[in-house]
This record gives C-alpha cells, sequence and structure tokens, in this order.
C-alpha cells in the first residue's frame, strides 16, 4: 500500500518545522515565498493531499474567495478570472464563480450564495443596472474582505482596481482626431457606471483639446445590449450630416457598429472609422481589424486577487481601501486606418 505523504515528510525532507510547513500550504503572510515554493514545489512532487476539511475547521476560514461578474458574453471577463485563479491557487485558494447576467437582481442573489457558502472574501464587477449597493454593504458589516474591479463604485469604501478608462479614451479620441477625421460620435455607456462617465469625460476633453465643438446628437449613452446598438447606429448614419468616426464604450459595440457601416456600403476607415474599447478576443478577427483600446485584463485579475488576499490575512482594523489604476495601450488596426489590416 503506497505510503500517504504527510505534513511531518514535507519536514523532515526540507528540515523545516511542521509549523512552517502548515503555514506555507496555507498561504500564511509570515512565510518567506522561497520557503513557500520550496514546500509547494515537494508537496506537488510526492503528491501531497492536504486534509482541507480539518485546514478550514481550524482556521475558520473556508478558503474559497468568490467572484462575480456582469456577463460572459465577452472575452473580458473570463481572462479576468483566469489572472484572479492563478494567484488563489498559488495562495492555496479555490475560487467560486457567480455570473449575475448583468442584472441587479441577480448580483444580489449571487451575493447571497457567497455568504451561505462562507468565502473568505469576494471580488465584484457590478451590472449595468446596479445603483443600490445595500447587499455589497453585507460584506463589509461582516468583515468579509471585499475588492471591486473594472466597474466599481466610490459609495462603498473598499479597495478598487480600475484601468485609466478616462486616459484610454482621450488617446481613442484623439488619434480619431489626428487621422483627419472631423465629426466624432461616442456610443456611450449607461451613466450609472463610472467608467461610462470617465470615457465620456476622455472623449469630451480629447475634442476640446483640439478646439472641435461638443456635438449632443452625436453622443448617445445606452444599456449595452448590443441589438439597441444597431439602433443608434443606424440613426447616427441617418443623420443630415452623418459622422465620419465612431468612438464605442466597448469592443462589442464597435464591432456590431462595423457591421452596418459594411451593410451601407461605406468604406472603412475612409468614410466612417471606429475605435472600441477593450481588444476583445474578437476585435482583431474581424476584416479590418478593430483598433481598439487594450486593458491589461489578465493583470486585472491578478491585482485585485492580490488585494483580496492581503485584507484576509490581516486583521480588519488593518485594511486600507486603495484604488489600483492600470494603464491601457492604443492598437490601431486597420478600422481607423487605411492600409492596415489585422
Amino acid at each position: 500500500m503506497k505510503h500517504q505523504v504527510t505534513i511531518i515528510d514535507i519536514a523532515r525532507q526540507l528540515n523545516i518545522s511542521k509549523s512552517t510547513v502548515s503555514r506555507a500550504l496555507t498561504g500564511h503572510p509570515r512565510v518567506k515565498e522561497v520557503t513557500r515554493r520550496a514546500v509547494l514545489d515537494l508537496a506537488g512532487e510526492l503528491d501531497y493531499q492536504r486534509n482541507m476539511l480539518a485546514i478550514n475547521l481550524s482556521s475558520s476560514q473556508s478558503r474559497t474567495i468568490g467572484i462575480i461578474v456582469p456577463e460572459f458574453v465577452t472575452s473580458f471577463f473570463p481572462i479576468v478570472i483566469m489572472g484572479a485563479q492563478e494567484v488563489a491557487s498559488e495562495s492555496g485558494y479555490t475560487v467560486l464563480i457567480c455570473q449575475s447576467n448583468e442584472t441587479y437582481e441577480a448580483e444580489v442573489a449571487n451575493a447571497r450564495v457567497m455568504l451561505a457558502n462562507r468565502v473568505d472574501g469576494v471580488l465584484v464587477s457590478l451590472t449595468r443596472e446596479t445603483k443600490n449597493f445595500e447587499h455589497l454593504a453585507m460584506f463589509t458589516r461582516k468583515a468579509i474582505p471585499l475588492v471591486l474591479f473594472n466597474r466599481v463604485c466610490y459609495d462603498i469604501d473598499v479597495p478598487k482596481v480600475v484601468v485609466d478608462d478616462y486616459e484610454g479614451a482621450f488617446k481613442a479620441t484623439e488619434h480619431l482626431i489626428l487621422s483627419g477625421k472631423q465629426r466624432i460620435a461616442h456610443l456611450a455607456g449607461p451613466p450609472s457606471l463610472y467608467i461610462s462617465r470617465k470615457r465620456l469625460e476622455g472623449y469630451k476633453d480629447a475634442l476640446r483639446k483640439h478646439g472641435f465643438p461638443i456635438i449632443d446628437e452625436l453622443i448617445i449613452s445606452y444599456d449595452l445590449n448590443v441589438e439597441r446598438a444597431k439602433i443608434y447606429v443606424t440613426y447616427l448614419l441617418d443623420l443630415p450630416q452623418p459622422p465620419d468616426a465612431l468612438f464605442a464604450i466597448n469592443d462589442p459595440t464597435a464591432l456590431e457598429a462595423l457591421l452596418i457601416i459594411k451593410a451601407r456600403g461605406l468604406s472603412i476607415p475612409d468614410e466612417m472609422a471606429v475605435v472600441g474599447f477593450s481588444n476583445d478576443y474578437g476585435s482583431s478577427l474581424v476584416e479590418p481589424g478593430l483598433t481598439t483600446i487594450a486593458q491589461p485584463t489578465r493583470e486585472i485579475g491578478r491585482v485585485a486577487t492580490q488585494l483580496l488576499l492581503d485584507q484576509i490575512n490581516t486583521e480588519a482594523s488593518t485594511w486600507k481601501s486603495v484604488t489600483r489604476v492600470l494603464k491601457t495601450e492604443l492598437l490601431i488596426r486597420g478600422s481607423s486606418v487605411q492600409g492596415l489590416t489585422r
């Protein structure tokens, strides 16, 4: 019968104490990184199987973190989750994932699921409908660490991870201006979302910098339902003076716009240029390729999870509500510059 590897076996081989091995296996912050890595590597080599039930009962932790995201339609949130899982796994945590389908009611229900499963902390990206944050305040009242990412609110004093939405939108709009475009429209997201407001600000400030007027009929806020994007793009193209460029709140909106513009027989980008935001998987596969603002998607998940673990492993009285702002990058493709494809 094969010998079942124990903590004692690992401690003997590495010549360290049993308590150090136990702390390394459970992600204790006071274990040196070199020691933690040596323990994890040897545990994997020896096929050590932790008794997670005993660990969880003794530490009063579930060794699970929750993630609530608004949708899985785009590649953005799955990639964020991949980054989150990498960091969680390295520290011995499993991940419970819920998807709210862009509805406030589902998000509230998801929050209750997290509480029922006694997660040690939660990462949340808000739905387009969320305006009441009482269900999130439940976590802070119970001293359960909470980190908001991507779609955040500032009504709750918790850590946040965002990209520089303002700068990204400014770069996108300025790129269109420098490409010679004169009437640049913006399909914006719902005003309830902080990212929508910051991207709208960036768009407007780029126009102001270059002496362009802000034309209300060229700015449309909508609820991110791509079916409705078709209506609004058609409306813009039917204006007596239609735009010659479009900056879209996200890539799904921009890709829908490309389809409609092509169906009209308009030349892209000569008659109509398009820029998106997020660099979703499909943005490089269409023809012409979509110019977009790339976000460090995987890194968002990694940074948010590390912030969460930092809180889990410290006293609630020491938690700090930091905001990490990550940079974006303008990726120029054929939808805004003639001669480029993908």
